[in-house]
């Protein structure tokens, strides 16, 4: 068995030598180059294998697009304080509970309750703890534990770190940046005299493993469920400083997020915060291309306002998993909305007809003022890119390279290890549920599927699933930042 990996690992460096050494050889001996080493790695027969070989490897290789993101401005940051959810709960000396979904939590017995809760499932989730004190007593607990790690946190941060790590990217982060957040951020990363701060903002992330168990609690899935009294970023504070630094930045492109947040203010705070960040974000020039990372949300209205009037319009990208996807349609009465929570792994028919919707209804057509044009949407099985026609190039490598990034930084590898891996997409769906589908099979040595309706392209591939995951937290964001990396925007 191992004699195998080593083959397949050999062959696929040999496969990424051409792609570097591409140009330099003749195309007919490249071809002939590229076909026998593709023919020998599907003779290895592993699904995972086969699937490995295709994602370094679709049509040649992964390639840029014409025109790199050189500058990435981003907003939202924090500290993560990542542990184990049952040890964090068992020194806090919370015994195991039924579980209860809560929207906010307002004490240590909602966070045993909604943990158990998401555990039970395997979905991720995140909660503002509302008592102060009380956080920060249970803040202090988790940050001291032998086993606990810190990290840069919140999603544009996270964004914005994972590209830091190309050398020709400098990041402009406007966040509240405090000492140990600085100490950690990557040397491409810039941060304005503005946005530091005394004290750090600590998010607490809970993980969990596939069948953990904790009473009678069992997870399904690895996951985690992060929660924090984060006032700063639930204020969107930062973000006149960030605006104020585009001209002297000169930004490609503009990374937000950190609306979630704002759900720990009152009705009459969140409404007024959010018409001045629509007016912000409004002041942001038209060529520059805006993504908005939307992350786990509990009140309906505030997302349906986001989506219908406020936000969505001003963005040309959004990314997302299955949980935000489905609470995003539950809030505006959208396709399946009376699905109450997904079953399993989600399915591709349900999530395409979700996606179509929202572009339809919400992204840029000739009559609708709106700039929304791509949607990533990334669940544990599977990634869909989904695209308005004559907008977005190099989705296919777009889309694998999202793949690509979840099973290598879930498995801590540079590349992918097939040993550590296995594929858990289903080998066939269909494409809709409301709409004549068509039915797909999936083919691991061309894993990324394509299909078209009514101008919208999709872009589906499979993710190699790592067995044994070392970290859960932040996996959203580094396959949205590798899939943008590798997207075109085509000027209009």
């Amino acid at each position: 068995m191992w004699q195998r990996s080593v083959c397949v690992g050999l062959l696929a460096l040999a496969l990424g030598y051409l792609c570097v050494l591409g140009p330099e050889l003749p195309p007919a001996a490249l071809r002939q180059l590229s076909a026998s080493l593709l023919g020998t790695l599907r003779r290895a027969r592993s699904l995972e294998a086969r699937t490995v070989a295709a994602m370094a490897f679709p049509e040649v290789c992964l390639v840029f697009p014409g025109h790199l993101f050189f500058l990435s401005p981003s907003v939202n940051a924090c500290v993560d304080v990542v542990l184990s959810g049952v040890k964090l709960l068992e020194a806090l000396g919370l015994e195991p509970s039924d579980g209860k979904n809560h929207a906010v939590l307002n004490s240590r017995q909602d966070l045993r309750e909604a943990f158990a809760h998401f555990m039970e499932r395997g979905a991720a989730a995140e909660r503002f703890f509302s008592d102060a004190e009380a956080f920060q007593a249970i803040a202090r607990t988790a940050s001291e534990h032998p086993a606990a790690q810190l990290y840069v946190g919140g999603n544009a941060a996270l964004i914005g770190q994972k590209l830091a790590t190309n050398p020709d990217l400098k990041i402009l982060l406007c966040g509240p940046v405090g000492p140990k957040l600085h100490e950690l951020l990557d040397d491409n990363v810039v941060v304005p005299p503005e946005s530091m701060q005394e004290r750090d903002e600590f998010h607490l992330i809970l993980e969990y493993q596939a069948g953990e168990q904790w009473g009678k609690v069992r997870a399904p899935a690895a996951n985690r469920f992060i929660f924090s009294h984060d006032l700063s970023n639930g204020a969107l504070n930062m973000l006149e400083v960030f605006v104020s630094s585009l001209d002297e930045f000169q930004p490609d492109l503009v990374v937000l997020s950190g609306l979630h947040m704002m759900e720990g203010q009152s009705k009459e705070m969140r409404h007024r915060r959010l018409m001045e960040a629509v007016a912000s974000i409004s002041d942001i020039p038209t060529d520059i291309p805006i993504h908005l990372e939307l992350a786990s949300m509990t009140d309906q209205d505030f997302m349906s306002n986001i989506m219908h009037q406020q936000v969505f319009p001003l963005v040309n990208s959004i990314g997302l998993n299955e949980q935000e996807l489905l609470f995003l349609t539950q809030s505006a009465s959208g396709p399946h909305a009376s699905l109450a929570s997904w079953s399993g792994i989600p399915d591709v028919g349900v999530v395409s007809d979700i996606l179509f919707w929202i572009l339809k209804e919400h992204g840029k057509t000739a009559e609708r003022a709106s700039d929304l044009t791509r949607i990533h949407f990334h669940t544990l099985a599977y990634h869909i890119l989904v695209t308005v026609d004559g907008h977005w190039g190099n989705q296919a490598a777009a889309v694998a390279a999202g793949a690509r990034a979840a099973g290598t930084q879930a498995c801590a590898t540079d590349t992918i290890d097939t040993s550590k891996v296995f594929l858990k997409a289903p080998l066939e769906f269909v494409t809709s549920h409301t709409e004549a589908p068509s039915k797909i099979s999936l083919n691991p040595d061309k894993p990324v599927v394509h299909w078209h309706r009514e101008g919208i392209s999709f872009h589906f591939t499979p993710v190699l699933v790592c067995k044994d995951p070392v970290r859960t937290v932040g996996l959203g964001d580094a396959i949205s930042a590798e899939g943008l990396l590798y997207s075109e925007v085509y000027p209009q």
